[in-house]
């Protein structure tokens, strides 16, 4: 490369060469049912709906595709005790009791249930 300056047309044929820059998308990928699999600036196949750049940025997970639009989802939870495989050993007909595991016993865990 010598050290001569660009002719203007010089500066403009290497300009010219530059290739267009690849569009910008972000889409949110989603199954059947709506639920988000993952967020990507790819083209991959799949089930997607395009989404705005600050969606992208903050990539919710609380969300569903309904009818190709982006919907909040509010989650409901409450818990309940119920008898499992692991928990606190309690007395068999008295759950406020907490006996030793070698005595005979129940074991209570929490349970959550979550709706939306």
């Amino acid at each position: 490369m010598s050290n001569q300056p660009l002719t203007e047309e010089e500066f403009w044929s290497i300009l010219a060469d530059i290739p267009e820059p690849k569009p910008i998308f972000f889409r949110l990928y989603h199954d059947d049912r709506g639920h988000v699999l993952f967020y990507s600036m790819e083209d991959v196949p799949g089930t997607y709906i395009e989404i705005d750049a600050e969606t992208f940025a903050l990539s919710p997970t609380n969300v569903r595709v309904r009818n190709g639009q982006l919907v909040e989802v509010t989650w409901v939870s409450s818990e309940k005790l119920q008898p499992m495989e692991t928990g606190t050993s309690c007395y068999p007909t008295d759950i406020t009791v907490v006996v030793l595991q070698n005595d005979p016993h129940i074991k209570w865990s929490k349970k959550t249930y979550e709706q939306n």
